[in-house]
């Protein structure tokens, strides 16, 4: 009640912001623009503000305002957003979560806004996650391949293989791997803390290594869920290593990733598979003398491919000014304010351009590591599932948490995610 209470707080506030800056705006002819950000890094929040005063100083008659967000409230702020007509012109979001909005009309078309210099830069696997039948309703600009990290004393003072991209570990020889490591560490300790808090999206983009992809879409676009033998792989190392080989403890799997960043610190955990931006953190918090790697994450029969779903910028369908707004998009998103944006927030660009940037590909801090992933990353299987926020809260969250701790096995698993989640996905189907 508490949450839902703060987010309605949330909503009311933005919404009214949008009435005084529509309303209440002097009549100076400056077109004016709403751009709500989910940036919250004190490094991403930096980056952006400084594009939007460039933008500002550069533009006087066409005005962007900084509205901050939050990624918690983001989805139900929005359609409440939508459904009042306040939407702000400029939405920052994630490409997982623009199926509804982009399928109920909420979100421009961006085919004929977008310049050609934009369109040509970032690959078509990357549009594929902002694109809903024959539309493109997002930029994708940021994307955050999964990673481990890695103490590296502890890998160092064992006898295991370090993999790299050219070389990584099979999920086979991860288990194998977290199984010597244990023994070694010792009576407490464990080789690799799963922080599963918020587990479908893991489960799910990691498993696409493995040939996983859970969602099957018909001929006639009728989308279904199949859990097959691939779909499996992933959870069930997972699991494996939390119920069977106590080589992952049972207590993290209900942490988000911060949580795991003590233990790994003070040499409780060896290694943590976390989101590329951690990075942040943990090279801001670690304590002094803390020795720490960047691992590619186990590769399957798809190599080191996962799923991803990148951050987007999307424009209101009922915003007044699409084509200034698209401009403003194509200023933000040039080569070297992608870069920009990516090493203010620790992940990296879609654009090619913008990858391609030497201070990415350094072995500091692992950047070399994840520029070498993101050429393997591919649309998260959910992106274009119509009601995926639903099947995710109802269903596959509590499913995968009772899983992974063992409380249910894998048949049960299965049966949940395919006939709870197919009644909840045939509601959002279209015929």
């Amino acid at each position: 009640m508490t949450r839902r209470l703060l987010t309605l707080a949330a909503v009311l506030l933005l919404l009214l912001t949008g009435c005084a800056a529509d309303g209440d705006g002097p009549d100076d002819g400056v077109v004016r623009l709403r751009f709500q950000s989910l940036a919250w890094q004190k490094e991403s929040v930096d980056a952006n503000r400084r594009l939007v005063a460039e933008w500002n100083a550069a533009h006087p008659g066409i005005q962007v305002e900084y509205v901050q967000g939050g990624w918690d409230s983001v989805h139900d702020q929005l359609l409440t957003s939508f459904e009042g007509g306040e939407a702000p012109d400029i939405i920052h979001d994630a490409s997982d979560d623009l199926a509804d909005f982009a399928y109920g009309g909420d979100l421009a078309d961006l085919r004929p806004l977008l310049s050609a210099r934009l369109r040509a830069d970032i690959p078509a696997r990357s549009w594929e996650t902002t694109t809903f039948g024959e539309g493109v309703y997002g930029v994708p600009f940021l994307q955050e391949p999964r990673v481990i990290i890695a103490n590296r004393k502890v890998l160092e003072s064992s006898a295991v293989r370090v993999p790299t991209p050219e070389r990584p570990w099979s999920w086979d020889e991860f288990r194998r791997i977290a199984q010597d490591l244990t023994r070694t560490m010792g009576p407490g300790r464990y080789a690799v803390a799963w922080p599963l808090k918020e587990p479908v999206s893991v489960s799910l983009n990691l498993g696409v290594s493995a040939g996983g992809g859970l969602f099957r879409r018909d001929p006639d676009g009728r989308v279904t869920v199949d859990f097959a033998e691939a779909d499996g792989i992933v959870p069930g190392t997972v699991h494996d290593q939390v119920v069977r080989d106590r080589t992952a403890p049972r207590t993290t799997l209900g942490s988000g990733g911060s949580d795991t960043l003590p233990g790994l610190f003070s040499g409780t955990y060896a290694m943590v598979p976390l989101g590329f931006a951690y990075r942040q953190q943990i090279a801001r918090q670690a304590p002094e003398g803390f020795e720490w790697t960047v691992l590619p994450a186990p590769a399957g029969s798809e190599g080191l491919a996962q799923g991803v779903s990148p951050q987007t910028l999307s424009i209101a369908a009922d915003s007044p000014h699409k084509k200034e707004a698209a401009a403003f998009l194509d200023f933000f998103l040039r080569p070297a304010n992608m870069v920009r944006l990516a090493r203010g927030d620790w992940m990296l660009p879609t654009g090619t351009a913008a990858l391609a940037d030497p201070s990415l590909h350094t072995a500091r801090d692992g950047w070399a590591t994840g520029a070498a992933v993101a050429r393997h990353l591919r649309p998260a299987p959910a992106q274009s599932v119509r009601g995926y926020p639903e099947w995710k809260d109802k269903v596959a969250t509590p499913a995968f948490q009772e899983y992974y701790s063992g409380a249910i096995d894998g048949a049960e698993l299965r049966r949940r995610l395919v006939e709870d989640g197919n009644r909840v996905l045939a509601r959002y189907q279209r015929r």
